[in-house]
This record gives C-alpha cells, sequence and structure tokens, in this order.
C-alpha cells in the first residue's frame, strides 16, 4: 500500500513491530505481535498501545488524530509478517465490538489494493467467509495469495 505511515522497528523474526503514533496527544508508542494460536499455521495480529512494561494495552484509547497512518502501519507489518511467512494466516479481531467495527472499515476502505495480494475472510457466527464490505464480522483472517 502507498499510503503515509510511521517508521516501523521490527524484531528479527518480524513478529514483534514498535513505531510511535504523532498527533495532537503527543508521543504514543504502539505494539503489534504475530503469536502462535492453537490452529497449525494461524498467527493471531495484536496491536495496542505499549505500557509501562512494554506490553500490548489492547483497550487503551489514543485518539491521536491519525488513525489512517497507524492502519497503513499496521497493514505495513501484515506485509513484512507474510513475505517471511507467506504460508501463515493472520488472524485479527478488535478488543471490542466498536474496534473490530473500525477494522472492517478499515479493510474494506483499502479492499481494491488488499485483495490484490491477500485472501481475505470474516467470520460470521461459525462460518469464515470471503470478506464483503458492509457486512458485520466477529473476526478476520488473511493469507498472502499464492502466485
Amino acid at each position: 500500500m502507498h499510503l503515509p505511515r510511521y517508521t516501523l522497528k521490527g524484531d528479527k523474526s518480524l513478529m514483534v513491530f514498535q513505531f510511535v503514533s504523532e498527533g495532537p496527544k503527543g508521543k504514543i508508542p504502539k505494539l503489534i505481535k504475530y503469536s502462535e494460536t492453537n490452529f497449525k499455521d494461524m498467527y493471531n495480529l495484536g496491536f495496542g498501545d505499549m505500557d509501562a512494561i512494554g506490553e500490548i494495552d489492547d483497550m487503551a484509547i489514543s485518539d491521536n488524530g491519525d488513525s489512517d497512518m497507524v492502519l497503513a502501519t499496521v497493514i505495513s507489518t501484515v506485509y513484512a509478517f507474510s513475505d517471511r511467512y507467506p504460508d501463515y494466516w493472520i488472524y485479527a479481531t478488535g478488543s471490542t465490538k466498536s474496534r473490530t467495527r473500525l477494522y472492517r472499515i478499515g479493510i474494506s476502505k483499502y479492499m481494491d489494493e488488499i485483495s490484490m495480494d491477500f485472501d481475505i475472510y470474516g467470520l460470521r457466527g461459525d462460518n469464515w467467509e470471503p470478506f464483503k464490505k458492509n457486512i458485520d464480522y466477529e473476526a478476520f483472517l488473511v493469507q498472502r495469495k499464492k502466485l
């Protein structure tokens, strides 16, 4: 994606990333972690403010006026992670229903570009289905498209 984004600092495994959001509320450190789930080749994308002990606070409300830039930065880690691990699935959901809705809106906004590189699914009830705009999903699943 060719959107403005923050400079990332990633670990060697490309499973942990940090960046700093800058806006009216100041400089807010952010943290993104990809962690194993109980399902083979599926990793959870965790994201939020970095708390005082270096962990993700996914309930913090930063409201720093830079949500598009933050979203573009998080999406850039999905590209980096899937470049390194192209066979892994990435699972994501918001910590609240309203955050999941914001993720859906963000995916919808950049759907044309994202769908060129990724297969995207939304969870409704017990079923995964190809992502469609304007549908409420409980979670999202993406995988890099095979060439």
